[in-house]
């Protein structure tokens, strides 16, 4: 039997096998879609990455028979354990074929790591911060995947169980039908609500209008889920990235924001045309043609996904997300919108699941990280 190799990432040429490996082992598969090549690579550069201000990670090749066969990068976020006191090493980017000595050599470099660290615990998938894709999929393998959603095969959470990893987080996705109607509690609370607290939709005219307002929205998503045990805030340089990665993507007719009479902001709604099927015809790659494909999707579309939404405590459980859908629904109607797709929700987080239960949400896909305490793994 040949042995697996563990090489760790030190070049640019391995970088480059690094992030195309996902690629070449879903070349078929019809529910993959692909990231950003360019995007990828920036991840790991100091420069394009403020993550790797507060935080240490490596990257590493599986080989076996001269071939590559997985690939997986282990991470430290030095900011999670200083203001949260967690500290453990996180792993991400983990992808392998479909042999159980590889997935376990993956996974002991990751434990190798953490006890050259002195740490006692490894979770993953997971990348730096929370903004960043989470979570291995257990269901809806057969789904289409969404630009912020990892996909992987049925049998990734069968191998990683097998070595022992335990379930530590759950995250949960749902899939509605758009309502040719808008429910009536929805049209009657909307009105009452924005009158009763003087609240009022911004009209966009241009995308360019919508920048003022990047930087409440996420400073209000801190606001929104700092409750969570997990919650990390989000730095400026990191505002800075995300809006330079995403911003050129948005679409003004997507973005709905709610301010009250003073106009500041508290409440908003990030959404999306899927783009996915975009992806996976650029092949990771926005030019020479792939910003063709991005264009169509933009203008001609059925579905969207829902990436962002934020509503200040004060407002929280009042009745503010009715202004938010209504809106949603008359936009949506008008763009020939049918289907629309949640980002991933933590399955703790009732309050945000319950703003989907006037629509008939379906439950498709469902996600974890897993966990191994290294104390009691057997060498």
């Amino acid at each position: 039997m040949s042995k697996v190799s563990i090489i760790e990432v030190k070049t640019a040429d391995h970088l480059k096998q690094f992030v195309r490996f996902p690629m070449d082992l879903y070349k078929n598969n019809p529910y993959y879609v692909p990231s950003f090549i360019k995007d990828e690579m920036k991840i790991w550069d100091a420069k394009e990455n403020p993550a790797l201000q507060y935080s240490e990670s490596k990257q590493f090749l599986a080989i076996k028979d001269n071939k590559m066969v997985g690939r997986i990068a282990v991470i430290i976020n030095h900011k999670e354990e200083k203001e949260l006191g967690i500290k453990k090493v996180r792993f991400g980017w983990i992808d392998f074929i479909n042999d159980q000595e590889v997935s376990k050599a993956l996974i002991q470099t990751a434990i190798d790591y953490a006890k050259e660290h002195n740490i006692d615990k490894i979770e993953g998938p997971m990348g730096f911060t929370n903004l960043d894709k989470a979570g291995m999929l257990t269901m809806g393998f057969d789904k289409l995947a969404t630009m912020i959603g990892i996909y992987n095969h049925a049998y990734y959470p069968e191998h990683l169980e097998s070595l022992g990893l335990i379930k530590e987080k759950e995250w949960v996705e749902y899939e509605m039908n758009f309502p040719k109607v808008l429910p009536e509690k929805v049209e009657k609370f909307s009105g009452l609500i924005a009158q009763k607290y003087k609240l009022s939709v911004l009209k966009f005219k241009s995308k360019e209008e919508i920048l003022p307002y990047v930087e409440p929205m996420f400073k209000l998503l801190d606001e929104t889920y700092k409750h969570l045990s997990t919650y990390t805030p989000i730095s400026d340089e990191q505002i800075k990235t995300y809006k330079e990665k995403y911003f050129p993507l948005i679409d003004k007719n997507y973005v709905i924001c709610v301010v009250d009479e003073n106009q500041q902001l508290v409440s908003f709604a990030i959404t999306m045309p899927s783009y996915s099927k975009a992806l996976q015809k650029s092949k990771g790659k926005l030019f020479p043609f792939g910003w063709w494909h991005f264009l169509q999707a933009a203008k001609k579309n059925d579905r969207a996904n829902f990436y962002l939404i934020g509503i200040h405590p004060e407002y929280q459980r009042r009745g503010v997300t009715a202004i938010i859908f209504k809106e949603i629904f008359v936009r949506f109607t008008s763009m020939g919108i049918n289907f629309a797709e949640t980002n991933p929700e933590l399955e703790e987080n009732k309050s945000v699941q319950l703003l989907w239960q006037d629509y008939n949400p379906v439950n498709h896909k469902r996600r974890r990280t897993y966990s191994l305490e290294i104390n009691d793994t057997r060498e």
